[in-house]
C-alpha cells in the first residue's frame, strides 16, 4: 500500500519520496538508506510488522538517528497498541509521534480514499492533516498517541472475522450449488452485509489462501496485535478461533 500512498502524496504536490529494501521501480523510491535520510523531515512507515518497524526506526536503517532533520514520525502499519505506546520512550522527545493506521486495502490506497485512525495531540494531527487528506477521505481522531492503533486492531478484528466467515459461507454455497455473484449481491443488500463481501471482486486478497507474505497472512498478525492489546480479563477464545480459521484458508478460484 505504500507505493500508491506515495503516488497520492506526490499527486497533491507533496515533496515525498520512498524507501524500500526490496522494490524500487520508480524515480521516487530508493534502496539507499543514507540518501533517503539526508533531507527526511516526516517519516511515514508502512511496513509489515513490528520487527520491520524496529529495523526502520532503530535497526539497519535507524532513521531515528541517521536522519538529522527528522521531526515527525507517522506510524501507519498495523501493530500492537502496546508496542506503539512504548515507542514514545524509545524515540527522542523532540520528534513528534502520530499513530495513523489506515483501512481500505490496496484499492482504497490507489483511489486515495483510505480511512485513517489517528492518535496524537490535536495540534500534531492538524499540522499533518494535509498529508492524510492527500491519501484518504475519512479521518478519525481517536485520542492520544496509541489510541489510533487501539482502534485499528479492533477494526481489523472485525475485518478478520468477516473475512473468515464470508469465505466459509462462499465455500458452503459452492457445495449447495449457489451462484457466487448472485449470493454476493444478496449479501450486499441484506443483513449479512460486510465490507469484505461487498468488496469481494475489488479487494486484491479476497480469493487468496494463506501465505506468510500475503495479506491473508497479515490478518493472522493483525489478530495477534489485537490480542496483545486485549484487556486482562477478556475472553479471547473467539478471536483465536478466527485466527485459526484464517490459517486454514486455501485459494479460491
Amino acid at each position: 500500500m505504500g507505493r500508491p500512498m506515495l503516488d497520492s502524496l506526490r499527486n497533491m504536490g507533496v515533496r515525498a519520496k520512498g524507501f524500500d529494501v526490496a522494490d524500487v521501480g520508480s524515480a521516487w523510491v530508493t534502496q539507499d538508506a543514507a540518501r533517503f535520510a539526508q533531507d527526511l523531515e516526516t517519516l511515514i512507515t508502512v511496513v509489515r510488522d513490528q520487527p520491520q518497524t524496529d529495523e526502520v526506526l532503530f535497526g539497519s536503517q535507524n532513521f531515528v538517528e541517521t536522519a538529522p532533520k527528522l521531526s515527525r514520525i507517522i506510524i501507519s502499519s498495523t501493530l500492537s497498541p502496546r508496542y506503539v505506546r512504548d515507542l514514545r520512550d524509545r524515540v527522542p522527545s523532540h520528534v513528534t509521534l502520530i499513530d495513523a493506521p489506515m483501512s481500505g486495502a490496496q484499492v482504497a490506497a490507489e483511489r486515495a480514499s483510505l480511512s485513517f485512525m489517528l492518535g496524537g495531540s490535536k495540534d500534531d494531527i492538524e499540522a499533518a492533516q494535509h498529508l492524510f487528506l492527500a491519501m484518504g477521505k475519512h479521518m478519525h481522531h481517536m485520542g492520544d498517541f496509541g489510541a489510533g492503533m487501539q482502534a485499528k486492531v479492533l477494526n481489523n478484528l472485525l475485518a478478520a472475522s468477516n473475512t473468515a466467515m464470508t469465505r466459509l459461507v462462499l465455500d458452503w454455497a459452492d457445495q449447495a450449488g449457489l451462484d457466487e455473484g448472485k449470493l454476493l449481491r444478496l449479501i450486499h443488500t441484506s443483513s449479512g452485509q460486510n465490507w469484505f463481501a461487498s468488496g469481494f471482486n475489488d479487494i486484491e486478497f479476497a480469493r487468496d489462501g494463506l501465505q506468510d507474505d500475503n495479506t491473508i497472512g497479515i490478518l493472522v498478525k493483525d489478530v495477534a496485535s489485537a490480542l496483545d492489546g486485549a484487556p486482562q480479563s477478556a475472553d479471547t477464545r473467539l478471536p483465536r478461533q478466527v485466527q485459526d480459521t484464517i490459517r486454514t484458508l486455501k485459494p479460491r478460484n
